[in-house]
């Protein structure tokens, strides 16, 4: 059990199911006292009956103010789960662009522009960004998507670098995979890249409360992104031919 969650005032967006509602129980699992957020209100609902939590349905933008009331007054840990898995390229439409970057970067940016000031004033708190190995990386087939998951690790980094001494603790989680609504939307594409080793979203809980009793910044569920991680800095020209070559037999599959 993590010491650090025990007794603490958690918020999970996107907690109906999926990774989301596998953090939830982890955390109240662990003696938090837990806000479920979700857009679908039923799920948000069930998970919160399940756990002993609160439900707050509704846009993940907007929660924080209703969360803090909810849990006596302060939140202790964020995590910004919501995600948007929008697939495309170049040309999927600047509506489905802006709606991306709204939910996987805006979304976090407005969190934390409500909760820093009170984290900054008590010198702690706990912001949990759920990523992608896509945003180390990338995925094929998912421009927005990428592009947007790019983003949110570069907000959730530069909140790290930023704060750390004033007492705020960052955790970036990027899995490949996750066995999930999302993944079996992803199509031909992620039946190609993500199923083959694609985990539960238990062991992304896992992680995480491993990474934060380590106090890491980057949660890799699947240890083997951090080499490919390397591989795309060290000789980025190799890692894109490599990529290439992935985009090339999924174009030949479709």
């Amino acid at each position: 059990m993590v010491q650090a969650v025990q007794g603490a005032g958690v918020v999970v967006t996107g907690a109906g199911g999926g990774i989301g509602a596998a953090l939830a129980r982890r955390f109240a699992a662990g003696g938090a006292r837990v806000v479920v957020n979700d857009l679908d209100a039923v799920r948000a609902a069930a998970v919160a009956e399940e756990i002993g939590g609160v439900a707050l349905p509704g846009d993940a933008s907007a929660v924080v103010a209703e969360a803090r009331d909810a849990l006596g007054g302060a939140v202790d840990v964020y995590c910004a789960n919501a995600g948007l898995a929008s697939g495309g390229s170049e040309t999927a439409g600047e509506e489905v662009w802006a709606r991306a970057w709204d939910v996987n970067v805006m979304a976090h940016v407005r969190a934390a522009e409500a909760l820093l000031p009170a984290w900054l004033e008590r010198g702690e708190g706990r912001f949990v960004s759920t990523v992608s190995a896509a945003g180390l990386l990338t995925m094929i087939g998912a421009a927005p998507y990428s592009v947007t998951k790019h983003g949110a690790y570069a907000f959730a980094e530069w909140l790290s670098l930023t704060y750390r001494h004033r007492g705020i603790k960052v955790h970036a989680i990027c899995p490949q995979g996750v066995r999930t609504d999302m993944l079996a939307a992803t199509g031909s594409a992620g039946d190609l890249v993500l199923q083959p080793t694609a985990i539960e979203p238990e062991d992304v809980a896992d992680a995480l409360f491993a990474g934060i009793e380590e106090d890491r910044f980057l949660i890799l569920p699947h240890p083997e992104v951090a080499g490919f991680y390397q591989a795309r800095a060290t000789d980025p020209d190799r890692w894109l031919t490599n990529m290439n070559h992935l985009q090339r037999k999924w174009e030949e599959t479709r």
